[in-house]
């Protein structure tokens, strides 16, 4: 029988004003608002209820500063040093190339048929301009889950968690492509299983 894989800690930073808008962030550095710094505080809250020695996970981030940003509000509510976790490039969001900065009622007016070839399949259709598709997302972060030997709280993004509900929880691309990746909760996944806290 194969060991069972580490709990994973899945957090998705906080609101910025781009996700307000309904901004298409993906690889723009946007910084969270004041709602996203009270989701990442409630974020470490949940944490401390579901893991009573936060002091022994490991703690991964995104480089990016919505999530180094969420990941330092939720340690310190923790009462860990907010900077003492690692950083890693793979979990940047996906690109959208061109799109990015726009909403997705500015996309369907700009490229309608591209838009409509992306409704048609998401989990495979990467945006013009070097965009990244979640099926190429997969195969970024799919070393990444690899790579956790031991419990883990991880702060990236909703196309990162996407790609994780994909490789471990054995989520269909359709699916997985079309769920709601809240702020302000915590996606345990233990196994192939997963729940919202």
């Amino acid at each position: 029988m194969t060991p069972s894989r580490p709990t994973i800690y899945f957090i998705r930073h906080g609101e910025t004003d781009w996700n307000l808008e309904g901004r298409l962030q993906g690889q723009k550095d946007i910084p969270l608002n004041d709602v996203g710094r009270v989701q990442a505080d409630e974020a470490g809250r949940k944490l401390q209820a579901l893991a009573p020695h936060v002091e022994d996970l490991a703690y991964i981030a995104s480089p990016m500063t919505r999530t180094r940003e969420t990941m330092e509000i939720l340690r310190g509510t923790l009462g860990l040093h907010p900077e003492s976790y690692k950083l890693d490039e793979r979990l940047v969001e996906l690109t959208f190339g061109i799109w990015e900065g726009m909403t997705w009622k500015e996309v369907r007016k700009a490229e309608p048929a591209l838009a409509a070839l992306r409704e048609q399949d998401k989990w495979h259709y990467a945006p013009p301009g070097g965009g990244e598709s979640y099926a190429m997302l997969v195969e970024r972060i799919r070393p990444v889950l690899d790579d956790i030997t031991r419990d883990t709280v991880v702060v990236a993004h909703g196309g990162v968690a996407r790609a994780f509900l994909a490789i471990a929880c054995g989520v269909n691309a359709r699916q997985a492509a079309s769920m709601d990746i809240w702020q302000g909760k915590i996606l345990m996944i233990e196994g192939r299983s997963y729940r919202w806290v």
